[in-house]
């Protein structure tokens, strides 16, 4: 019998492949953990950072009458479609590398799990009563009464397309976050704060995908609506707000940090989706109307 002897590519990819000691990760888990409030705060400065300057990039209308923006010009809506598909590539990108980590490796698992531990005798009690309360604005009752007074409002301003935007954004998220979590199926945390207990699964997030969601089409709808000096801070309060909420599912501890990572970026990749789609028939509803007067 011939004796298999494995090739020479195959014994290649071994000597390559690295013998990684994932210890050094778990101490940053666990470090991360230990700090996790000045972490929060940290990252909280970033995410506020980059959203007034991404905001004043893609908002050139930031001065001037206070009066609501013209439907876009067709270079001003290249930009910002270019703009939405990036987030939608990048929040599936970053959603799917999530999901392969932690499918096929452990190491992201038992990362989440040194920093939550970690977290456990390190955070104040009243910093988890705070953000046991801020839990609430992405609750799913919050969430819905949210999307029905917006929705009755904008009817009321007789904004329909507007409104039905924002009803397929809601209804989108609603439909795509459970999907998700029936699909990995992944359990949550074993040691819940006392402040708060949830059922079901784990992965993703969906208060983080629903405050993205519900927030940033707000956001958008301030830029829509109402005077120019507020686009800039609606998007900015819509970032921080929606970036807190997420980190209170960590801090109350009934979501592992990866789990609310893949709502961001599944929250990010729908809302550019349904922005980028109100955009577009924004433009074509003005083509339209421009050939028939014309």
């Amino acid at each position: 019998m011939r004796r298999h002897t494995p090739s020479r590519g195959a014994s290649v990819r071994r000597k390559m492949r690295p013998m990684t000691d994932p210890s050094w990760l778990l101490d940053a888990a666990t470090f991360t953990g230990r700090h996790a409030v000045p972490l929060y705060f940290a990252l909280l400065a970033l995410v506020l950072g980059t959203a007034w300057l991404g905001s004043r990039w893609l908002l050139p209308d930031r001065g001037g009458p206070a009066a609501a923006p013209e439907p876009l010009a067709p270079a001003a809506l290249l930009i910002r479609l270019a703009a939405g598909f990036l987030f939608i590539v990048g929040g599936a990108m970053l959603f799917a590398e999530i999901a392969e980590e932690l499918h096929t490796e452990r190491t992201l698992g038992l990362m989440d799990e040194a920093f939550i531990t970690a977290m456990i005798d390190h955070v104040p009690d009243v910093v988890v009563h705070a953000f046991y309360l801020l839990t609430f604005l992405g609750n799913r009752d919050t969430l819905i009464a949210i999307a029905i007074v917006v929705t009755l409002g904008l009817l009321w301003r007789k904004r329909r397309g507007l409104a039905l935007g924002w009803l397929l954004a809601m209804i989108g998220n609603a439909l795509l976050n459970p999907t998700l979590k029936q699909v990995f199926e992944r359990a949550r945390p074993v040691h819940p704060t006392h402040w708060l207990t949830e059922e079901g699964f784990s992965f993703p997030s969906g208060h983080s995908s629903g405050t993205v969601v519900v927030l940033g089409m707000l956001a958008y709808l301030a830029v829509r609506l109402l005077p120019r000096r507020w686009h800039v801070p609606a998007w900015v309060a819509a970032a921080g707000l929606a970036f807190s909420v997420g980190a209170s599912r960590v801090f109350l501890r009934v979501h592992f940090p990866s789990d609310v990572l893949a709502g961001f970026a599944s929250g990010a990749a729908w809302l550019a989706v349904a922005i980028a789609s109100v955009e577009l028939a924004r433009w074509s509803h003005r083509r339209r109307r421009a050939a028939r007067s014309g």
